[in-house]
């Protein structure tokens, strides 16, 4: 709950304290109705009492009513702008803190809980607020001051409440041991159902062309199953208790009678309408002590789930980052581009190493490849350099700084980064290639144009034009020209070192060459680093460094690992004839 009340601003405080004292001034309204009601009935049976008088105690009884409407009015709208208010923050909180989330620190989570803890479970804590701050000062101030008012008037009234409201505290109590571990359970079983739906619709070109929708299916089928069960056990208990509290506040009504009927009995004279009319304010305070009651239990019944999702909401924003950053900004291009110092990493708490004792030096201006079988570790090693993730052991230097005394903004800023599969956003083209480009600043046309260039984008560019429309996931594109306008991307930037994550393998061998010699033209006195497949990407690189199993078993050019590298043998005979390899 600190979270809540972190989010409350001076206006949403003043309105929470003007509606504390609006709701005090409601159930002063409404408990006072009961009175005027039995001065009526009191004034109806004595003789002698004017017209006037019952008119009067009615117009009060009215101007109460009325009141109480007005009040509820006021207390519902000051309610709604502190819940959207506050679900507003904790929206903007929680994004932020993802945010600044490494890799590492997203596969804590899952990308389907962090999509539930920032929609569904913040609208839960919208719901609960909205109604449940006023049930929360209204149900209980109303109950004990209900049963103060009519302690002070019979025993016989009071002792027949007090016994229904023991009946009714005992289903209560069986209804909430039972829903409470349902509600708990329904938020972890929605993360599941969100899991299973994204999978299925960011792989949906794979499960058709797989004949597994039924498996699909089969699987929504059973997290569904699991959801729908828990929700109806839940709405079956609160289903339950709706008609029991409609009986209870019935039977009551007819106890409280049927008592009365006996002393009005045993009574004599003025005593019998003295009676009557504290039965009358009886029945009706015991509707609202009853009623108190109900939105007690319908508040307790909803209250575990939302102390769930706030706790789940908590944890992201508690969540001490894997990756802290440092304060270092401005750090100017030193002549040591990047250097590895006996570098050790492994994901989470596995043991076993993904790159073992990596030590390198590329200088300002040089061109560095990667290459090695799939799960080498060459991809792992630029994601160390971006700081997605950080090294289990080792050092690692940009322009002679470690990385972790950076600012993440100033360490982002160095690099023009090329993922090995494409990510492009909903827009245009030209938004999508001047990505960098803070917000409110004008994208520079010529400049989006020879990015696109360069990235040998030119052909399909200029059909749909800069202002192309671009899908989300750039999926009204092929694989290769989503390729190329992230390349593009990456070249717009203007950054001082590029990291090219076997970005080139979606390419044709045509377009592969005329991309990497604009590269080497246009980008020459820059630093490159590539991770490849191919020989024909690496072999003119200043270093080249040849992974297997994390480790480094050769380094050097193309010629020198040709003469005392296996590794680099074997692959490039395996693409390349004797005579090309010697090229």
């Amino acid at each position: 709950m600190a979270k809540i009340f972190k989010c409350l601003k001076g206006r949403e405080w003043a309105f929470l304290f003007v509606s504390i004292i609006l709701l005090i001034i409601q159930v002063s309204l409404d408990l006072s109705i009961p009175d005027y009601m039995g001065e009526i009935t009191q004034l109806v049976q004595t003789e002698g009492s004017s017209m006037d008088e019952i008119l009067h105690a009615g117009g009060i009884m009215l101007a109460c009513s009325l009141g109480s409407l007005v009040v509820t009015i006021v207390v519902t709208y000051f309610s709604a702008q502190i819940a959207t208010t506050v679900a507003m923050r904790l929206r903007e909180q929680v994004y932020d803190k993802t945010i600044s989330f490494s890799a590492a620190d997203i596969n804590s989570f899952s990308i389907a809980s962090l999509i539930t803890r920032s929609t569904n479970d913040i609208t839960q804590v919208q719901n609960f607020l909205a109604i449940g701050y006023i049930a929360l000062v209204r149900a209980p101030l109303m109950a004990v001051w209900a049963i103060t008012k009519i302690s002070a008037k019979s025993s016989s009234f009071t002792s027949v409440t007090l016994i229904f409201i023991a009946s009714l505290l005992i289903v209560i109590a069986i209804l909430l041991k039972a829903s409470m571990p349902k509600s708990k359970r329904l938020q972890t079983l929605t993360d599941g159902l969100n899991n299973v739906a994204r999978e299925h619709l960011t792989g949906i070109r794979v499960v058709r062309a797989y004949n597994a929708e039924k498996y699909q299916e089969d699987k929504f089928e059973n997290v569904n199953q699991d959801i729908t069960q828990t929700n109806t056990f839940i709405n079956r208990a609160t289903g339950f208790f709706a008609p029991y509290m409609t009986f209870l506040m019935s039977t009551l009504t007819i106890v409280i009678y049927w008592v009365g009927v006996y002393l009005i009995n045993d009574a004599q004279g003025m005593e019998k309408i003295t009676i009557f009319s504290d039965m009358v304010v009886f029945s009706s305070y015991a509707m609202q002590i009853i009623m108190a009651f109900m939105m007690m239990t319908m508040l307790l019944i909803v209250t575990p789930r939302t102390m769930v999702v706030l706790k789940r909401i908590t944890e992201v924003l508690d969540f001490d980052n894997s990756v802290v950053e440092g304060n270092k900004a401005d750090v100017p291009t030193a002549n040591v581009a990047i250097e590895f110092k006996d570098v050790c990493f492994s994901y989470g708490a596995s043991e076993e190493n993904v790159l073992d004792n990596i030590s390198f030096k590329v200088n300002k201006g040089e061109t560095i490849a990667f290459i090695g079988a799939t799960g080498s570790g060459k991809s792992t090693i630029l994601q160390l350099m971006l700081r997605n993730y950080d090294a289990t052991s080792g050092q690692i230097l940009i322009d002679g700084v470690d990385i972790k005394e950076y600012k993440q903004s100033t360490l982002q800023d160095k690099f023009g980064y090329i993922p090995q599969k494409a990510v492009l956003f909903t827009g245009d083209v030209k938004n999508n290639v001047a990505y960098c480009e803070k917000p409110g600043l004008n994208i520079d046309a010529s400049r989006v144009k020879m990015a696109v260039q360069i990235a040998q984008a030119e052909d399909f560019v200029d059909k749909i034009g800069l202002d192309g429309e671009v899908s989300q996931g750039g999926l009204n594109l092929s694989g290769g020209q989503k390729q190329r306008l992230s390349i593009a991307r990456a070249l717009y930037k203007k950054a001082p070192m590029y990291l090219f994550d076997d970005c080139f393998s979606a390419l044709d061998y045509k377009t592969d060459f005329n991309l990497r010699d604009a590269i080497a033209k246009q980008l020459k006195n820059t630093t490159k680093v590539f991770v490849a497949q191919r020989i024909s990407t690496v072999k003119d690189c200043n270093i080249i460094v040849v992974l297997d199993g994390g480790k480094i078993v050769g380094k050097g050019t193309h010629r020198e690992l040709l003469a005392n590298c296996k590794v680099y043998q074997e692959i490039v005979s395996s693409q390349l004839s004797s005579k090309e390899a010697e090229l």
